[in-house]
């Protein structure tokens, strides 16, 4: 199992090497985890061994390799004109950050959010595109150089959800402030339809989760609760699509969307996600462990209708399963058919 440390004052300031020796004393070289890009500093792979230690700051120790971080050219645009933007968000990237975050200048560990490259995203996007349809004469009468008109466009993007920095999949941005207001109304009405896959432990049958999220469900952790007055509707429904093994790989639809949900739903139904270090079961229950091998989250949010916040026009898309989720399942496949022959 991963190794979870909560850096201490006696190791503020010293490196991230220094910690994982005195950490993991008499367990051999640790040089080698960090450049295998199995360690976590805040939530963020390190492969940086003299990143400088904080007091409060926390180390995980993974029990594989992950993925390298994923960059600018990660991020897909799948739709794009004035009032909205749809993306594939790449595993490994946060949708933003949230109000509490302080900036912490300097800090190697800290990436750069989905907000944050959007813009640069959809600025070359338009520069590709070729000049716009209204070509209005720059000064003096002679036309303004395309690269310059592009240059001087500073792409707004005003986020309306989130997904899980270790979920991929489907996102839409609005570009527009009537588009931010219709698309925020939309989805605090849920009227859209997502649509995510899902690689969990155990035989799913088809069924609806209902239940009662709350940030605190007795054990300090974020789950159901039978205080309607505490927390908040959740609807899952859940439908299998192919079992392999041990492994049942199904379709969820969120009728709500609430933080966490569809991990809470089927973690506290015996079914954890493949990856899901949080949730592994319900309150009360020894977390159940996770010997699926999988390279991160098994969650992936391959479906997305809506209709034009401006135009009311229905728009629908789809996004396969990526390559390290579609390599994960090859390899449950082939290891099921070795048990069977």
């Amino acid at each position: 199992m991963s190794r979870t440390i909560h850096v201490r004052e006696e190791f503020g300031g010293r490196s991230l090497d220094a910690g994982l020796r005195a950490w993991m004393k008499g367990e051999g070289p640790t040089a080698s985890l960090v450049r295998s890009r199995r360690v976590m500093l805040n939530g963020n792979i390190c492969t940086d061994g003299s990143c400088e230690l904080r007091e409060g700051d926390v180390v995980k120790v993974l029990d594989y390799p992950q993925s390298a971080p994923p960059t600018i050219a990660d991020i897909v645009v799948r739709y794009l004109d004035d009032h909205l933007a749809v993306v594939e968000k790449p595993a490994g990237m946060t949708t933003m950050r949230y109000g509490n975050e302080v900036s912490a200048s300097g800090r190697r560990d800290r990436l750069p959010t989905l907000l944050d490259l959007l813009p640069t995203v959809i600025a070359r996007k338009l520069a590709a595109s070729g000049p716009p349809k209204s070509n209005k004469p720059a000064p003096h009468g002679r036309p303004r150089p395309a690269a310059e008109r592009r240059a001087a466009q500073k792409p707004i993007i005003r986020p309306v959800h989130r997904l899980d920095r270790d979920t991929s999949g489907l996102m839409v941005f609005a570009r527009s402030i009537p588009a931010e207001e219709a698309l925020t109304q939309m989805f605090r009405d849920h009227a859209y339809e997502r649509i995510y896959t899902a690689i969990v432990a155990g035989d799913v049958t088809q069924q609806t989760i209902e239940s009662f999220l709350a940030d605190d469900r007795g054990d300090g952790r974020r789950g159901s609760v039978t205080d309607e007055t505490v927390g908040k509707r959740a609807v899952t429904h859940i439908k299998p699509v192919e079992r392999v093994q041990d492994w049942t790989v199904v379709e969820c639809r969120l009728e709500t969307g609430r933080t966490h949900q569809i991990r809470i739903h089927l973690a506290e139904s015996g079914h954890p996600l493949c990856g899901d270090r949080d949730y592994r079961g319900p309150m009360g229950v020894k977390p159940a462990p996770d010997r699926s091998g999988a390279p991160r989250l098994a969650l992936h949010a391959g479906g997305l209708s809506f209709r034009h916040p401006v135009t009311n026009k229905p728009l629908s898309f789809q996004a396969a399963l990526p390559r390290d989720l579609s390599d994960f399942l090859k390899r449950l496949r082939r290891e099921s058919k070795k048990s069977e022959g």
